[in-house]
């Protein structure tokens, strides 16, 4: 046994490869309706796989950071582990054009914008900050680029309270609220143009962390397109294993006694969020904040004004059109989100502290959603 220990620890988390298969035997088993196969199995098993994918793109990331800048690196990590969330909501949406699961399907789709933006800037970045702060006691990194992100996020939050308040002062402008919706989309999506065009043009140095001491590669940087093909491949099959998620999550959720809107705010976002969990982390750990916030931040930025705008956008194409009208809960605990990150990038510096605070935050959000049944949630967002 000891021996066996040894082995699977030396081969890290790899080991954990053994799930991939398992989770497709078991998806399609299910899906045949045999009994060994439950929903719960199949979350399980595809949660696990998922592990050591995520570190293949940490890892990844981590090289094509070296070759191409920290700013890049932290833009295409964001990017790709986002990739997941934008085909799952996308599969979601096309289940909406069935009249009767429209507005689960929206539903659905709205709460996991939410989870993923909270999740992103307080888990994991939270984690990030706590990890780090473990092994240093400040860590820098440079506030004009993390102010710049809590401008954007506030932005993204202020276009949630939008409709929702157009909505509340003119009940039942439905069409309206549907047009609203897209404007601001586009509105967001040309924003998001601009903050390109900032962090990777006019102000690319604000971006560029110092170069990492040589002790701390072990092994010759990959070259970009080796780095970009491990990327690639890994957000397939994380993609692939969070579609089965997703299709077992509600079922095995109930089985676990969760409910609906916990799931998707909190489960669903955590699952999806896989890979900015462990590779946020692991650059932390090495005191590469610049990089840590650009994964963490840049991925909720990108979830705000990049995803959900599109989302919406693709809800229209698809002729079941989803607004921006999100539930109260929902919008404070984005706004609650975006003044703690704001409270916290000011200065340019973090310590564990704060993020125990932000993993605190995001507890408290967690047990709100988990209390909130979603018969409730539904009627304040109606």
């Amino acid at each position: 046994m000891a021996g066996l220990a040894k082995r699977l620890f030396g081969l890290g988390l790899n080991w954990l490869l053994v799930f991939l298969p398992m989770a497709v035997v078991l998806e399609l088993a299910h899906k045949q309706g045999a009994s060994w196969a439950p929903a719960s199995a199949v979350f399980v098993v595809s949660a696990l796989a998922i592990i050591p994918l995520a570190g293949w793109m940490g890892r990844a990331t981590e090289h094509l950071a070296v070759r191409l800048g920290e700013g890049i690196g932290g833009l295409l990590n964001a990017t790709l582990g986002n990739a997941a969330e934008l085909i799952i909501a996308a599969v979601a949406l096309w289940e909406a054009t069935d009249p009767a699961k429209t507005d689960l399907m929206h539903g659905v789709v709205k709460a996991s914008i939410t989870g993923s933006i909270i999740g992103n800037v307080l888990l994991v970045l939270g984690l990030a900050l706590l990890v780090g702060g473990l092994r240093y006691r400040t860590q820098s990194f440079n506030a004009t680029a993390a102010r710049a992100g809590a401008t954007l996020m506030t932005i993204a939050a202020g276009a949630l309270v939008l409709p929702a308040l157009f909505s509340a002062l003119v009940p039942g402008a439905a069409e309206t609220v549907d047009q609203l919706s897209v404007e601001i989309a586009v509105v967001l999506l040309f924003c998001y143009g601009l903050s390109l065009v900032f962090s990777l043009k006019t102000h690319r140095h604000l971006y560029a962390a110092e170069e990492s001491s040589p002790q701390e590669h072990h092994e010759p940087a990959w070259p970009v397109w080796q780095a970009l093909g491990v990327l690639a491949a890994v957000t397939l099959g994380i993609a692939l294993l969070a579609e089965f998620m997703i299709g077992s999550v509600e079922e095995a959720a109930h089985q676990f006694g969760l409910s609906d809107v916990f799931v998707g705010v909190v489960i669903v976002a955590v699952v999806g969020n896989a890979a900015e969990h462990s590779t946020a982390v692991l650059v932390a750990a090495k005191n590469r904040m610049d990089l840590a916030l650009g994964i963490a931040v840049g991925s909720s930025i990108q979830v705000a004004i990049l995803i959900a705008p599109f989302l919406v956008l693709l809800s229209h194409a698809l002729g079941a059109p989803m607004n921006f009208v999100f539930t109260i809960p929902e919008i404070v605990a984005v706004l609650l989100c975006v003044w703690t990150v704001d409270q916290i990038a000011g200065d340019g510096q973090s310590n564990w502290l704060e993020g125990a605070m932000l993993l605190v935050v995001y507890g408290l959000i967690a047990l709100l959603f988990y209390h909130l049944p979603a018969e409730t949630a539904a009627g304040i967002a109606s």
